[in-house]
């Protein structure tokens, strides 16, 4: 990056520098070739007032740098303090003398041959309607910069010198606190860094967070789960040795494969909620959406969940309205599935479960409620974390995986929904989800 920037830099400087040179040695030609214009229409003003012989007697030698010439109205010269006018052509096309004659002056600029010398002509129309010219021939521009070549080389040089020395600092300058901050990001927060970085340094700190946390959220999530799959699984195998040894007497053998019943619903369970999770975590788009009768697929999962509600004392009823809304209709009955197993589990022996659907302000609303064991408010906000149980000896008494309300929150994320949880230990829970 250093070497990047140290080029980018130096190729700034020298065309900035020859951009420089390049526009100095032109405005101070414009400078010079105005001044040269106005010395020869001085000139030109100090001839007139002089008496022109004819014969080539004008004295030169005071104007010696200049060039005289009278040219008649017919365009041929009629005196040149510099040569013999019989040879000379016409002049009337010149275009010094064509804008006299226009406009009482005229100037013009040529170059030599070789371009290295500029002919620079004023001409100026006389009252007996003849034409003044004055003309002097300097070194052209091209000329003057190959004069100074060495000098200026070595003030480029000198200037390039210091835009290095300059770049090397700037960038040294401009670099490092970055290289800090890449060095020890965790405390990359302590660095006197520039005002512009901040943004992007809480950036890449909460992103670097988030990927710790997603971290420990996974090892954790593996701990859990090899300890939740360990669990039913030494019970099925502890069970399984005790008969296959004939250790168990008639009566247990009943108990013992009720017992490995048990565990292996619990063992698949655990399993489908897993896959599911893993399911939802890599859904990179949003789901396929229809326009879904939340009512009706509430209803159709009370009806499902009577039987599993009657096995546990309570009683499960459905209230509310059609409301259309558009959803995943599978996810749907997987959420209001899990509300109302949890709604179950954690109920107690002759209670109650309420399920609502309605439409609160034009949003879809869909509430669980129960008259459960409830939820202490410190651990309200947790009870969405996988594997996080409030009462873990209750949750694995009743085949409880602890990630059905993972899932939940994972399916009203996808939906952009929201929700809400009121609960108070001993008078029960009400779980409401709110669709946009």
């Amino acid at each position: 990056m250093k070497r990047r920037l140290n080029i980018q830099f130096m190729l700034i400087a020298g065309v900035s520098i020859l951009a420089t040179l390049l526009l100095t040695a032109a405005v101070s030609y414009e400078l010079f070739r105005d001044e040269v214009f106005l010395n020869l229409k001085n000139y030109a003003l100090l001839v007139k007032n002089f008496d022109l012989d004819m014969d080539g007697d004008f004295e030169a030698d005071a104007y010696h740098t200049l060039r005289v010439s009278v040219i008649g109205q017919d365009g041929y010269v009629i005196y040149d303090s510099a040569a013999d006018v019989e040879d000379m052509e016409n002049h009337l096309e010149r275009p010094e003398v064509v804008q006299a004659l226009e406009t009482g002056e005229g100037y013009a600029t040529r170059q030599s041959e070789t371009m290295s010398r500029n002919n620079f002509y004023y001409a100026m129309l006389l009252e007996d309607g003849n034409i003044l010219r004055v003309s002097e021939e300097t070194d052209s521009i091209y000329r003057v910069l190959l004069g100074t070549l060495p000098v200026l080389a070595v003030i480029v040089a000198a200037i390039f010198a210091v835009c290095a020395i300059l770049t090397r600092f700037l960038v040294h300058a401009f670099v490092t606190p970055i290289e800090r901050m890449a060095a020890d990001l965790d405390h990359a927060g302590k660095e006197s860094t520039y005002p512009e970085l901040r943004p992007f340094l809480n950036k890449i700190k909460k992103q670097h967070e988030d990927i710790l946390k997603s971290a420990n959220m996974r090892q954790e999530f593996t701990a859990n789960v090899t300890h939740e799959l360990k669990t039913p699984l030494t019970s099925i195998s502890g069970y399984s040795e005790l008969i296959a040894n004939g250790m168990a007497g008639e009566k247990d053998i009943t108990r013992f494969a009720r017992e490995i019943h048990h565990n292996a619903n619990r063992l698949l369970s655990l399993i489908n909620d897993i896959i599911r999770l893993s399911e939802l975590d890599v859904l990179n788009q949003a789901p396929d959406l229809t326009d879904v009768d939340l009512y009706q697929v509430a209803g159709a999962c009370v009806e499902m969940l009577q039987i599993n509600a009657e096995k546990h004392s309570v009683t499960i009823h459905m209230h509310g309205t059609h409301v259309h809304a558009s959803l995943n209709r599978d996810m749907m009955e997987e959420l209001v599935s899990n509300l109302c197993d949890n709604a179950i589990r954690y109920n107690n022996p002759g209670g109650r479960v309420d399920v609502t659907v309605e439409a609160v302000d034009g949003h879809p609303v869909l509430s669980v409620s129960d008259t459960g064991i409830g939820i202490p408010a410190e651990h309200q906000e947790r009870i969405f974390e996988r594997f996080y149980r409030v009462d873990k000896s209750r949750s694995k008494s009743t085949g409880g995986t602890g990630l059905g309300l993972a899932i939940v929150k994972h399916i009203v994320s996808v939906h952009n929904a929201r929700l809400e949880i009121k609960s108070a230990p001993g008078k029960g829970t009400q779980i409401t989800v709110i669709f946009p």
